[in-house]
């Protein structure tokens, strides 16, 4: 469960980077949102995105129809781990606050991801990826811990299923990149172009998300400024961010994707500090260093390996 080493790989750590950036944002433009519930956010962001998704990719759905038709379980799978997740994700940091759901739904993708894939492969994860998570999930509980200012706005009853709810939403994060990289990479032989497979998996997951939307996306018409940050969170972090994304899993295994994500509270944390004033305090910049360690620990050259193991 490495990382795969042809073609390079830098060209896709860094596109996954971007994303990690992309998607480090939503907190703070979710805020400006006024009286636009968790469930609708999460409904507006990935719904429209997934269909954008759809729509860019019609050329390489309609070339991969057969294919998509016959592995049609694999899609629905993915499709419905895109639902699940913006729904429980923004959920969950609508009840345990922003700092504890945003640190259990993205400490624990990766490690659904490597439990996912050492199920259906029957490889443990490679000491490689073992080492990048570490650092990277302890930096990313240092940094969303380290913002004191919190607890006193968060109801304590909404603590323990707000993390059950970022459990849930690690998990079908995991889900739906390792059905995307399935669909790609290893769908009996017949792989889907990187197109066809996002676009089928995020397109059916936005079409599912609108009734979603329907019942509870009134607030997001409310007002300019609503419409406003809907539109961003649509287009940038999750249709721009999914491209890229995307292209990401065509070269990398979603273990080693998903920890690279774990950028996104550290771009967070920045955010933070430099828009909205916060301050951080001195285990939050260990966390952040933690996270760049994890990074650097991905990206660094890896000693060669017996054939069929990289």
């Amino acid at each position: 469960m490495s990382t795969r080493s042809t073609p390079s790989t830098l060209p896709a750590l860094l596109a996954v980077m971007t994303t990690a950036v992309l998607w480090g944002t939503t907190g703070t433009a979710a805020t400006l949102s006024d009286g636009v519930g968790p469930l609708a956010t999460g409904a507006a962001a990935l719904g429209i995105g997934g269909i954008l998704q759809a729509l860019i990719a019609l050329p390489d759905l309609r070339h991969h129809r057969d294919t998509l038709r016959d592995r049609w379980g694999m899609v629905v799978l993915g499709a419905l781990a895109v639902v699940v997740y913006p729904l429980t994700f923004y959920s969950s940091m609508h009840l345990a606050g922003v700092a504890v759901g945003t640190v259990v739904s993205l400490a624990s993708a990766p490690l659904f991801a490597g439990l996912l894939e050492w199920g259906t492969t029957r490889r443990p994860p490679s000491r490689h990826w073992f080492f990048a998570l570490v650092p990277g999930v302890v930096g990313a509980v240092l940094l969303c811990t380290s913002h004191g200012g919190e607890s006193g706005t968060v109801n304590a009853d909404g603590v323990v299923p707000g993390v059950l709810l970022g459990l849930l939403a690690g998990a079908s994060y995991a889900l739906y990149s390792w059905v995307s990289f399935q669909l790609m990479v290893t769908t009996s032989g017949r792989p889907v172009s990187r197109g066809a497979a996002m676009g089928s998996v995020f397109g059916l997951g936005g079409l599912m998300l609108l009734p979603v939307l329907a019942v509870t996306g009134g607030p997001v018409l409310d007002s300019w400024q609503n419409v406003g940050v809907a539109t961003y969170m649509a287009l940038v972090p999750m249709f721009l961010g999914y491209v890229l994304f995307g292209y990401g899993l065509t070269r990398l295994d979603p273990s080693t994707a998903t920890t690279v994500t774990l950028l996104e509270p550290a771009v967070a944390a920045l955010l933070a500090v430099v828009v909205v004033g916060e301050q951080l305090s001195g285990s939050g910049w260990v966390g952040m260093a933690c996270v760049a360690l994890a990074l650097v620990v991905l990206v660094a050259p890896r000693p060669r390996t017996r054939r069929g193991r990289g």
